[in-house]
């Protein structure tokens, strides 16, 4: 990002008093690792969260597909809100709480699906939520993890349209969730219960582009994707390192 453009947004988070701040947390604050429960948030970066969540003028979530009791242990059960997978759990003022509320009768049939492509896919696993399953590819072969992934989705289409379920191809990992679900639809009701003057959202993957699309209503809204591709995010950045060097200038 050039130094104009970030001059230009932190001044208008300085000049708003009504912040709201959404930040993806793999691929944005932290990297991918092999073992996503070792995916530790450095310390230096939790101190500029902290200090953004302590200012009274800014509210600040991370915003995420992980389950919700993974990342509250990732963030060692702080204070700071979250809304996790994808937007069906949300934690506000140390309490967590549904958003979605989903019998998944569906979920059996995806489970077993997907069981029986992991034995054709060494290193892949399933991976159960609240209102969702997935399967992750990251610690497989690329090229078989990609080609077992499309068949997947070829194979739950079915399910998926009859249970007015959606596909989320995101990077190494196919979800299969509840179409009521997504980044785009929690923000949606945080807008509803708050009125800002200033939001910066960040995120790196597919499933991020649910929210960047909602935000694009919203002309005060500042939206940046980490990494290439396409994307409706207003602006881009190379790497998490750009990302951090943001957020604390926002402190400055």
């Amino acid at each position: 990002m050039n130094s104009s453009l970030e001059l230009e947004i932190i001044d208008k988070y300085r000049k708003a008093t009504n912040r709201l701040v959404l930040l993806d947390y793999d691929g944005t604050l932290v990297n991918y690792v092999k073992f996503p429960e070792k995916a530790v948030l450095p310390e230096y970066i939790f101190d500029i969260l902290f200090n953004l969540h302590d200012n009274p003028q800014t509210k600040i979530f991370i915003i995420t597909g992980r389950r919700h009791t993974d990342i509250d242990k990732l963030l060692n059960h702080t204070s700071i809100n979250i809304i996790a997978e994808h937007g069906a759990m949300i934690k506000e003022n140390g309490r967590w709480s549904e958003l979605v509320f989903d019998g998944v009768p569906w979920k059996k049939k995806v489970v077993s699906i997907l069981s029986d492509f992991t034995i054709l896919c060494p290193g892949s696993y399933v991976e159960e939520k609240n209102i969702s399953v997935t399967w992750h590819y990251r610690n497989s072969d690329p090229e078989l993890g990609y080609a077992v992934s499309r068949k997947i989705i070829e194979n739950v289409s079915l399910i998926v349209d009859l249970n007015n379920l959606k596909i989320l191809d995101g990077k190494k990992v196919i979800e299969i969730l509840t179409n009521d679900t997504g980044k785009g639809l929690a923000i949606k009701k945080l807008f509803e219960k708050m009125t800002y003057d200033f939001v910066l959202s960040i995120g790196d993957d597919a499933t991020d582009e649910e929210m960047f699309e909602y935000l694009l209503n919203f002309s005060h809204a500042v939206t940046i994707k980490v990494g290439e591709g396409s994307t409706y995010a207003r602006y881009k950045v190379d790497n998490i390192n750009e990302v951090v060097v943001l957020l604390k200038k926002l402190l400055s």
